[in-house]
């Protein structure tokens, strides 16, 4: 990478990151899959899952975008010497492109409901907080894939610009104030009545609510909540500055992780027995209940459109990285072929995610597999692909690169941390994954 593409500091670098992974993962899709799949008992699985898999999973991408410093579809070969293991890196572009196109459908949503928010401030639109209905502004085709395609667009302005135009200076004010307003919400929705058997839902642990599906789902929403399996943490590690440490990076991005799933558990579920609404609503959950929750403070519709813009601001980190991978794949630094390359990718994400878009309005009566096209294109990315790709990333790693070579890149950490980390990764991790992984397919 370029000079001028690596992050100036570690701080803006694990900001930037920790936005990237958490993004719509922990604050939209750890509440609903708990809220489908068993509350606190997908809790326990999910937190299982991310400190003894997802963790040693982020180190090994981190110290594999450290060492290696250039494009995931060259880094492969470049560290075994052995140009064939460089199908790792596309297999990974092409989940990165598919997360993309999904991750769009869920910013479009975003959009649209900005939109309606700021029009209900400005008097220009009717009704409350709570009369914007989720089922409504899906089900309208012409409003999602607007809002699809703007997502899209200033997804792909920005990348246009280059990672160093302000994505790190922003990151450092905005996560810190979305975490902020997610404690505010959570205040709130505890003070609701019933708020108690919400908290109960989320943090109680009741193993018989938890199904094997259950369990796979939770370790696909570890995958999917950290970025794993896809290279995109690859990515960020290669522009990382030379001073940053893996063991606090990643240990940090996990933290943060973790706090923000729990934090939107707890924002949700309490006020789901106040508002009438079921833990089970699905993809629609953070939309049909923070709306409610934010009508019962003072300013709330301001307060929501501030928290709207920092989640969209969240959400935008993480399609940015996406994007940015392929484009600087394409480009090799040649700012030249930045916009072009970026125009294209954008219309084929635009694309290919059209079907997802409107699995919810005129292809709604189109269902296979895991469930509807936006289902599937979920099922694909979180327990297909990314799976997959951890898996290859942990043959990789454990099986071709020299340990020593490793080492160097712990610095201090290496005494403490790499013999057990290399280990885990070289045995365990391998045939954790493979075996969760056939167990998914013949469930």
């Amino acid at each position: 990478m370029s000079k001028q593409s690596q992050w100036k500091t570690s701080t803006g670098f694990i900001l930037a990151s920790a936005g990237s992974a958490i993004g719509l993962g922990a604050m939209w899709k750890f509440p609903y899959m708990a809220g489908v799949y068993g509350g606190g008992a997908f809790l326990l699985m999910f937190l299982v899952f991310t400190i003894f898999i997802g963790l040693p999973l982020l180190i090994m991408e981190f110290t594999i975008g450290k060492l290696g410093r250039t494009y995931t579809t060259a880094i492969f070969g470049k560290l075994s010497g052995k140009k064939w293991t460089n199908i790792i890196g596309w297999s990974g572009n092409l989940a990165v492109f598919v997360l993309f196109g999904f991750y769009s459908v869920v910013g479009g949503w975003i959009i649209i409901y900005i939109a309606q928010v700021a029009m209900q401030l400005v008097g220009l639109g009717s009704g409350t907080l709570g009369s914007i209905h989720f089922d409504q502004v899906i089900s309208n085709p012409v409003y999602t894939i607007i809002g699809q395609g703007i997502f899209i667009l200033i997804t792909m302005v920005i990348v246009m610009l280059g990672v160093e135009h302000g994505l790190e200076k922003a990151s450092k004010v905005m996560m810190p104030l979305l975490f902020v307003f997610l404690i505010l919400i959570v205040i709130k929705s505890l003070s609701l009545d019933g708020a108690a058997e919400g908290v109960r839902f989320i943090l109680e642990p009741r193993m018989e609510d938890l199904s094997m599906q259950g369990v796979l789902f939770a370790l696909g929403q570890s995958f999917f909540a950290l970025s794993l399996g896809t290279t995109g943490m690859i990515t960020y590690a290669s522009y990382a500055p030379k001073e940053m440490t893996i063991k606090t990076s990643a240990l940090s991005i996990v933290i943060m992780n973790i706090i923000v799933s729990l934090l939107a558990g707890l924002a949700i579920f309490p006020a789901i027995n106040a508002f009438g609404y079921k833990p089970e609503e699905g993809p629609g959950l953070l939309f049909k209940v923070l709306p409610r929750v934010f009508e019962q403070m003072s300013f709330g519709a301001g307060f929501y459109l501030i928290f709207l813009i920092l989640f969209l601001f969240a959400a935008l980190t993480s399609s940015i990285s996406l994007l940015e991978l392929n484009v600087s794949i394409f480009t090799k630094n040649d700012n030249r072929k930045r916009t072009k390359v970026a125009v294209i990718g954008s219309v084929l994400v635009f694309l290919i995610s059209i079907p997802a878009t409107l699995s919810f309005s005129s292809l709604s009566g189109i269902h296979f597999g895991a469930g509807s096209i936006f289902d599937n294109m979920d099922f694909l990315v979180s327990n297909i692909l990314m799976p997959l790709g951890a898996f290859a990333t942990t043959l990789f790693v454990g099986q071709l690169l020299k340990m020593k070579d490793l080492e160097k890149v712990f610095g201090r950490d290496r005494l403490k941390l790499f013999v057990p980390w290399y280990y885990l990764v070289k045995y365990v991790l391998p045939v954790v994954i493979l075996l969760v992984f056939v167990m998914q397919l013949f469930k």
